[in-house]
């Protein structure tokens, strides 16, 4: 169902989903609530955005499943999306910008399901590591983190293909694969038959971290529809970020990422961002959370500048332009009444004028009277003479 959403600029809804049901290992659901520990909602107030709180859903902690070796904990990855979506959908309707905090990265169905609530076509930037491409008939694993993308489209396991009653959430040629380093083999195959776009850590340091993210945004159409990013911190170099699931070397450097973020998060038709995989067992001391927010603030920053900024200076000018146009009906009006006034003055006569001319008014009626006075005596006097 589409539907006219009033967008808020400044409005930014923060949702928790501390799920890990669908990773490899528990430890991302502790996520959400080490990155509100570390302020990320302090961090986003500072720059200017007004935060709320759009709740957490249930916290579920991933659980050995080896009775379904190739759909690993389905039902509880179905309750943590059932659990989330309706969160979701009101922060979407609400016009701010949700910011879904996993978790890991089966939660981003959820957040695709509730825009499509609102949106016909949505599409889909994904950073990170792994192409999440697998199914139950390719995957080497099992666990639902390494099949996302693929029930995106449309491809495994019943259950979460029918979460969305209209699959696919979103077509193949409008989703990007953005840092992705590296494919199992059944993957690899989807993709070289796929319209899907690709970049790796490679192409995108060939051409420059922004002008790949400019690419990537050109290549799904975010100009006339909806979007959705999808941050895995996987997709960062290990060397430079270290608490994820799985460490990529080899991957985006912080200074790259901060490039294609700021160009990712400026655009209007951003409809939700969803940020997954931070394990923080595997930080200790919370210096890679402080990390992840001064990349985040710094990319929300650029936002703020060109969305809430630029639109208070366009509210300024159009203010400027309606207070311009008033002064200047009214000085008009004014002009008129002048106008007005000077031309009934030079339409009546002054006064000595009126009284000069009601003076010779009356004398004319006068000099008529005696006239017509004189005349009957002259009649009288000649009957008189005559009898």
């Amino acid at each position: 169902m589409a539907v006219k959403i009033s967008r808020q600029p400044k409005s930014v809804v923060l949702i928790g989903a501390p799920t890990s049901a669908g990773a490899h290992a528990a430890g991302c659901e502790a996520a959400p609530a080490a990155l509100r520990a570390a302020g990320i909602a302090a961090r986003l107030q500072q720059i200017g955005f007004d935060i709320s709180e759009g709740g957490d859903i249930h916290t579920n902690i991933f659980r050995p499943d080896d009775e379904s070796p190739r759909a690993r904990n389905a039902r509880p990855v179905v309750k943590s999306l059932e659990a989330l979506q309706p969160l979701a959908e009101k922060a979407v309707k609400s016009g701010g910008l949700p910011v879904i905090l996993g978790g890991d990265c089966t939660i981003t169905l959820a957040v695709l399901a509730a825009i499509r609530r609102y949106h016909k076509d949505v599409s889909l930037i994904y950073c990170d590591g792994d192409a999440d491409l697998n199914t139950p008939a390719t995957t080497p694993s099992g666990y639902f983190d390494g099949m996302v993308v693929a029930h995106i489209a449309g491809q495994g396991a019943a259950e979460l293909v029918r979460f969305f009653k209209e699959p696919p959430l979103v077509r193949e040629p409008d989703i990007a694969l953005f840092g992705l380093s590296r494919t199992d083999p059944g993957e690899q195959e989807w993709l070289n038959r796929s319209p899907m776009r690709r970049f790796t850590p490679e192409e995108i340091r060939e051409i420059g971290a922004a002008d790949a993210a400019q690419a990537a945004l050109d290549r799904i159409h975010i100009f006339n529809r909806q979007w959705v990013l999808h941050f895995d911190v996987d997709v960062l170099s290990s060397e430079d970020f270290a608490a994820s699931e799985f460490g990529t070397p080899g991957g985006l450097r912080f200074d790259e990422a901060r490039a294609a973020l700021e160009v990712f998060l400026q655009h209007a038709n951003l409809a939700a961002v969803v940020i997954t995989e931070y394990v923080p067992s595997k930080d200790p001391d919370g210096a890679a959370a402080a990390r992840l927010l001064d990349l985040f603030a710094a990319a929300m920053k650029t936002r703020y500048a060109k969305q809430v900024a630029g639109e208070e200076s366009k509210d300024t000018e159009e203010a400027k332009e309606v207070k311009e146009e008033k002064e200047a009906k009214e000085v008009m009006a004014v002009e008129e009444v002048k106008e007005q006034a000077a031309s009934e003055s030079a339409a009546e006569p002054s006064a000595p004028a009126a009284a000069e001319a009601t003076e010779e008014v009356e004398a004319e009626a006068s000099a008529e009277v005696n006239k017509e006075a004189e005349a009957e005596a002259g009649s009288g006097e000649q009957v008189s003479e005559t009898a």
